[in-house]
């Protein structure tokens, strides 16, 4: 499991939500690397890209109200690294449309999935976090 207790915010509904986003990423991931049939490979990857598309703003949503609640000073910031991050979803799902058998790009995608996940909780997220436990948003 790629979820770990230190990705722990101490924002329940968010721990919950990111705890979410990385089962499903690793659901995804193994399939990815998996040997799975092309047909039950093809359904589980467009499945997460739909949780992806549809989950992702959900989470950006109740992140950015818990930011505007505490006035975050860094709210506009933090908007706009989520606003990219759904762009980024959007191009892959649209190019994977195009090219569905195309391993070398769903193994670049899961990768930067994997990597923008853990650096955006562990850092602009635990900055949040920090900010509404003890005022710091350094």
């Amino acid at each position: 499991m790629l979820w770990k207790d230190s990705y722990k915010l101490g924002v329940e509904a968010v721990d919950r939500q990111h705890e979410e986003l990385f089962k499903r990423l690793h659901k995804f991931l193994q399939v990815v690397r998996g040997d799975a049939d092309k047909a039950t490979r093809q359904e589980e990857i467009e499945k997460t890209l739909t949780f992806m598309g549809e989950y992702v703003v959900t989470h950006f949503d109740s992140e950015e109200a818990i930011q505007k609640k505490y006035n975050y000073p860094k709210r506009k910031e933090h908007h706009q690294i989520h606003e990219e991050f759904k762009t980024e979803v959007g191009e892959f799902a649209e190019e994977f449309s195009k090219n569905p058998n195309d391993d070398d790009l769903l193994q670049e995608f899961s990768g930067r999935l994997l990597t923008w996940l853990i650096s955006h909780v562990t850092g602009e997220d635990q900055k949040l976090a920090d900010y509404i436990t003890k005022g710091d948003d350094k």
